[in-house]
């Protein structure tokens, strides 16, 4: 379950988003782009946050990207770094590319692997538990894969190939947001 806090983040996740994506390859040339939504799944151990944004491009496609959120900078994850924002009730957090995240490889392909689903968000006010629908469902499609790598599909709808996928749906959309392949045939 992933808990969610009535928080500002200053930058937000779209500045930092907006500042960063310039510099991936896969990015180059992309329209203007405006946040749909997001999914969330679970850190076993509770420490890292892991989010999937997807965003509508101009053009009428879609981008997703895959973050995570540490309390501290991961080791030698430095060319992963999409930047630091301060949110008002966590404080500093390093948020890196998850695709560089080792805590996001492995939750994100055993939850594909086993055809799971985003995690439940919920907010806590005044001790009362409040549920909210996540903006993008997501759902794995389950079955073995050797030496498992997961690999994000950031243009929703391209073939990046994968013999098992997380598929997402939003409002005005769908598609395969991650794909999980044998390490042998990165």
């Amino acid at each position: 379950m992933a808990l969610l806090h009535h928080a500002t983040l200053t930058p937000t996740k779209k500045e930092l988003l907006d500042a960063w994506l310039p510099s991936r390859d896969w990015a180059a040339g992309l329209p203007e782009l405006t946040v749909v939504g997001g999914y969330r799944i679970d850190d076993p151990d509770g420490e890292v946050g892991m989010e999937g944004i997807v965003l509508s491009r101009a053009d009428g496609g879609f981008v997703h990207v895959p973050l995570t959120y540490r309390a501290t900078p991961l080791d030698g994850a430095e060319t992963h770094l999409v930047g630091t924002t301060e949110h008002s009730v966590l404080g500093t957090r390093w948020v890196y590319d998850a695709e560089g995240d080792p805590v996001w490889q492995a939750t994100v392909t055993a939850t594909v692997l086993e055809g799971g689903s985003g995690a439940a968000e919920y907010f806590e006010v005044d001790g009362v538990r409040e549920s909210r629908e996540p903006l993008v469902a997501v759902q794995g499609s389950g079955g073995p894969v050797d030496e498992p790598v997961a690999v994000p599909v950031h243009l929703v709808g391209s073939d990046v190939g994968g013999e098992a996928s997380l598929t997402g749906r939003w409002a005005g959309g769908e598609g395969v947001l991650v794909v999980v392949r044998s390490a042998g045939s990165r």
